[in-house]
């Protein structure tokens, strides 16, 4: 039996199947929250919002990652937020983070975007043009550091 290329796929959230916004939230639940040990609202009710897109790389009919990207809007701007990234643990290494960033970048285009990043990833983001915008913090027990992607000047410490 071969294995077949992840599938790249998005959908604005209220067009999401309800078994795929299942398939979704498990893998978000799989990494976060069992890998990760950490309890958190993992259920923020931003996932269903009209402006929220879902971006997933399925294979063999198993989402094997997932982003959820946000619009905002910062000062009457339209800017984005990406979050919930994570790639189920026998998948990492197969260049699935990259391309599924890349799909939600080039929707994001050259507005402003952010996310709150796990500081051991920063390296990673700054890879693809994120640059660090304010300090470290703990958020839900693990180190963050926010970071921005276009837009304005980046903080920086002084």
């Amino acid at each position: 039996m071969t294995t077949q290329a992840a599938a790249l796929k998005r959908s604005w959230a209220l067009d999401l199947s309800n078994n795929t916004l299942y398939d979704l939230l498990k893998l978000r639940v799989e990494v976060f929250v069992v890998e990760q040990a950490c309890a958190y609202p993992e259920l923020d009710g931003r996932d269903l919002l009209t402006e929220t897109r879902h971006f997933w790389l399925e294979r063999d009919g198993e989402v094997v990652c997932t982003l959820r990207l946000l619009e905002e809007h910062d000062d009457g701007e339209k800017a984005f937020r990406i979050g919930r990234l994570c790639t189920q643990r026998s998948a990492r290494g197969q260049g699935h983070t990259t391309r599924i960033l890349r799909a939600a970048l080039a929707e994001v285009g050259s507005a402003p975007c952010r996310i709150n990043a796990q500081s051991y990833l920063v390296d990673m983001y700054a890879k693809h043009g994120f640059l660090p915008d304010g300090e470290e913090v703990l958020e839900d027990g693990i180190p963050h550091t926010p970071m921005r992607r276009g837009g304005g000047t980046p903080w920086s410490e002084s």
